[in-house]
């Protein structure tokens, strides 16, 4: 049976869901496809090809029309959207900072920002700053979020389940600043 690239990125993110990132290989996911792995190769080149494919497919699949109009409401639904669609599937958080780190792909949520934060009037440089520190706020606080519920799950803590989540409060913080930075104006990089 030939498949599609895009049958082998969906079935790529059932065994990321089902075995974790880790045991994301082109060797399992050819078994899964029921084809040798060198018949991946025809649509990806290498392993992170294929991881930045599902990167890209978990955002695309995550994202959502934005309902604020204000600059700093869109990016409290950009970053809590994409908590979300990282909190959907197992190590997702894991998958799409990797692939970021890598300039591979999954620059979505980086331009997307870039472009809600365009009203505030921060200069080039200082949206760019901003947009990259909400990314990475997001991504640090929901891998840390993944990681205590699956270490959980496993059994390799003690601990129980977090009551709640501070991720609002401290994406609240973070907006806090930038909202600080944008009334100063352009020319305030202090």
């Amino acid at each position: 049976m030939r498949h599609h690239r895009d049958d082998v990125v969906r079935h790529a993110i059932v065994v990321l869901d089902t075995y974790g990132l880790a045991d994301l290989t082109m060797r399992r996911l050819a078994s899964e496809l029921d084809v040798r792995p060198s018949a991946l190769y025809h649509h990806f080149r290498d392993k992170q090809s294929l991881l930045a494919a599902v990167a890209d497919e978990l955002l695309r699949r995550g994202a959502r029309p934005l309902a604020a109009q204000a600059w700093d409401e869109q990016v409290v639904e950009l970053c809590s959207g994409l908590r979300d669609a990282l909190l959907a599937y197992r190590d997702g958080a894991e998958l799409v900072s990797t692939v970021i780190a890598f300039g591979l792909g999954a620059s979505q949520p980086y331009d997307d920002l870039v472009t809600a934060l365009a009203p505030a009037r921060l200069g080039e440089e200082l949206a760019s700053t901003a947009a990259r520190t909400l990314l990475h706020f997001v991504l640090g606080h929901t891998l840390d979020e993944q990681t205590h519920l699956q270490a959980g799950s496993a059994g390799a803590i003690g601990d129980d389940p977090r009551p709640r989540s501070d991720f609002g409060a401290g994406l609240g913080l973070v907006v806090d600043g930038i909202r600080l930075r944008s009334s100063r104006g352009v020319d305030a990089r202090a």
